[in-house]
């Protein structure tokens, strides 16, 4: 990735939300103009306005979800990806939170026009769900990189995974 790109990437705050089972809350998207065309990826969203990741982490945690009790922790991981999604191209530098919460039950809470357009519903997932899904998941390797960290805990720096362009 050119320093270009990351400089002009939309600034991402992503959250890997654990319940008590180890379970990662995903959420079921889909391209708006193609309801066919479907994958699984975690909550957050860019930033607004002067707000940190951590408070944006926090908050689209509470928009997609409706989760409020929520212990955020560390960035585990850091990407860049570029994907088409409604007509055009969104360039992003994500950072992924760990987080954990006992509040399994979810439910969007304030959804965004164009996520109302592109948001089937949300599940949690084990380890193994996540490792035998046929479905698109992003980031890519999620199944592998939760494997590792519910084994090996959270890395003391954060991983920073290979970029991602659709």
């Amino acid at each position: 990735m050119e320093v270009s790109e990351a400089a002009e990437a939309r600034k991402v705050a992503r959250v890997i939300l654990l319940d008590p089972a180890d379970r990662i809350l995903l959420i079921h998207g889909y391209e708006p103009d193609d309801p066919a065309q479907t994958w699984w990826f975690t909550p957050g969203g860019g930033l607004e306005g002067d707000e940190t990741r951590e408070q944006a982490a926090l908050r689209e945690l509470v928009e997609e979800t409706g989760i409020t009790d929520v212990e955020l922790g560390p960035v585990v991981w850091q990407r860049y990806c570029s994907f088409p999604f409604d007509g055009r191209r969104w360039d992003q530098d994500e950072w992924y939170y760990l987080a954990r919460t006992t509040q399994t039950v979810a439910a969007p809470a304030a959804l965004t026009e164009l996520e109302a357009r592109s948001v089937a519903g949300l599940r949690w997932w084990t380890s193994a769900e996540l490792s035998a899904a046929r479905e698109t998941v992003y980031p890519n390797r999620l199944a592998e990189l939760l494997h590792r960290l519910l084994d090996e805990g959270p890395p003391s720096t954060p991983l920073v995974l290979a970029p991602e362009i659709v």
